[in-house]
């Protein structure tokens, strides 16, 4: 990894902070960059960070006042939707992945999780978009083999061409428009209409939500990243 990944710390407990900060800070390519604890406060300082400042992923406790963690993952998604986010909770709960997933969010830990999980959540999110426990894919199997479940994450009212499908193969091995355009000998703006559709059709945010469609819909295997 050429680059260090700037990670953003949000919780209301100080102690969580300062013992997240001092366990990233053992480790060379990540970099805390940006503490809060609170989303408005948290909201602010972002908006006033330089480009070379931001952060890649923001790291976001659930249970906060005066906003919870998933009123803060809507509002970073509306306004910064490449901005890359993994929830931390103290109360894993199963029910919550499907409503994750919609909203885009990358990566959801509890707070209890190994070292060695959290390390590997934060590579993984900077350098696929996306990272999934055990748990998480035997959940997301599920949902696969459910279309009851499929239709609450996704609610579609047009399945996916052919063609689109290999548009969301492409994304999901981080191809830019223009490489992707060369493979299917479209140009990068038609890529960009089918990209712009392709969100339209699952109703997801951004390209986490593309890959995690993929994943769901058994278009794109986790696998292969």
């Amino acid at each position: 990894m050429n680059s260090q990944i700037k990670i953003a710390l949000i919780d209301d407990e100080q102690l969580i902070l300062e013992g997240v900060k001092m366990l990233l800070s053992n480790e060379k390519n990540i970099a805390v960059c940006l503490t809060s604890n609170n989303g408005p406060d948290f909201i602010e300082k972002l908006g006033t960070l330089s480009e070379h400042d931001f952060p890649h992923i923001a790291l976001v406790d659930v249970q906060m006042q005066p906003m919870n963690g998933f009123e803060l993952v809507e509002v970073l998604k509306e306004k910064h939707p490449d901005l890359r986010i993994i929830i931390l909770s103290s109360h894993y709960k199963t029910s919550i992945l499907g409503y994750m997933v919609k909203l885009g969010v990358s990566a959801f830990l509890p707070k209890n999780s190994d070292r060695k999980t959290f390390i590997d959540a934060i590579t993984m999110v900077y350098k696929n978009g996306v990272f999934f426990t055990a748990e998480d894919h035997q959940m997301l199997f599920t949902y696969m083999n459910s279309s009851a479940k499929k239709k609450s994450l996704f609610e579609m009212e047009d399945e996916l061409s052919e063609r689109e499908k290999d548009v969301v193969k492409l994304i999901c091995q981080e191809y830019t428009n223009n490489e992707i355009g060369e493979k299917l000998f479209i140009s990068p703006r038609t890529v960009e209409s089918h990209r712009q559709r392709i969100l339209e059709k699952i109703g997801a945010k951004n390209t986490v939500g593309i890959v995690i469609y993929a994943v769901v819909n058994n278009i794109y295997s986790l696998d292969k990243m």
